[in-house]
């Protein structure tokens, strides 16, 4: 394998990015279930699949290209190889799929302009960015001054040790949220804090440009984790059914993953973070923002990252949402 480094990418990653020419890359087609019709447009072969609806476009020799879901903005494609990893973190997780965002949700027709932009692009895509919030990150900046990403706090410090919920994309960044008629002001001493859903909306609003709102409307990403796993855009590919979730067949990266993690709410979604896929040790590893370590991690300090297994949050996983 032939090692290459894409400035524009490593300069902004908050970890260490190593970056490799793609070998064969048929995970995508081979994880697809059920078939369709196969059509070939411009040399790459059009595959509809099954739970959920999708279009599975690869090479002509069976190379994964994309996967596109019905009802999504979500697409993975197949890109460099990149290291994704954390100082906590006991496993990296070393990914050939990329997180992109249609203009609009799949309706089961390919762009082929479309994709044949975004198998070129070489800007950080959702997991990328997902990385310039973690431990270590160096401060990013637009024109203005206005931080972009940084090493991210959770929230202020309370009296009695533990860490304010409540801190927005807004909040991270001192500015005003703008949601049709209702405008939300910044919580300024939550200066560069993100909680967890506010880290996702973080990733997936401010800087994927997907819709935001603050109550829920079906259309576009509420405040609250389990607003967004109800009502968030996109399609439930995990139900929750109020137990452990032990199946993985049907996640990918991106998708966003819910948990029931408190003890003092009941069965409700109190915390959430996204899919990054399977890390070295063959685990299926997650980043969220949480209390304990303060801040946006992928890493195991009280508690590990990973959805399989008997620890805190693979014991609270319970749905996933491709947005």
């Amino acid at each position: 394998m032939v090692a290459l480094r894409i400035r524009p990418i490593s300069a902004l990653f908050a970890v260490p990015l190593v970056v490799a020419l793609l070998g064969l890359a048929t995970a995508g087609a081979a994880a697809a279930k059920g078939s369709g019709s196969t059509t070939s447009t411009d040399g790459l072969v059009h595959r509809r699949m099954t739970s959920p609806a999708r279009t599975v476009v690869s090479t002509t020799a069976g190379r994964w290209v994309a996967t596109f879901t019905d009802g999504a903005f979500t697409v993975t494609l197949a890109g460099l190889e990149r290291t994704l990893t954390e100082s906590s973190a006991t496993s990296a997780v070393r990914s050939t799929t990329w997180v992109r965002v249609l203009p609009a949700p799949f309706t089961g027709t390919v762009d082929a302009a479309w994709l044949t932009a975004a198998r070129a692009d070489t800007a950080p895509d959702v997991l990328a960015m997902a990385a310039e919030y973690l431990a270590g990150a160096a401060e990013v900046r637009e024109g203005a001054g206005l931080l972009v990403s940084s090493d991210a706090s959770y929230g202020p410090l309370l009296a009695d040790g533990t860490r304010q919920e409540g801190s927005d994309w807004n909040d991270y960044l001192g500015v005003d949220g703008v949601y049709g008629g209702t405008t939300d002001a910044p919580e300024l001493h939550q200066a560069g804090a993100l909680d967890c859903s506010g880290y996702m909306r973080m990733l997936w609003g401010r800087r994927a440009g997907l819709p935001l709102i603050l109550t829920p409307d079906g259309r576009a990403i509420p405040r609250r984790a389990y607003e967004i796993q109800q009502s968030a855009p996109g399609i439930v590919t995990i139900a929750n059914r109020g137990s452990q979730v032990t199946s993985f067949d049907r996640l990918a990266p991106g998708d966003l993953v819910f948990f029931d993690a408190a003890t003092d709410d009941g069965t409700q979604i109190d915390h959430m973070g996204m899919y990054l896929g399977l890390d070295t040790a063959g685990r299926h590893r997650f980043v969220s923002s949480r209390k304990a370590i303060d801040g946006p991690t992928m890493g195991d300090y009280r508690g590990m990252s990973v959805l399989d297994g008997t620890g805190l949050y693979a014991k609270a996983f319970r749905s996933a949402r491709r947005l």
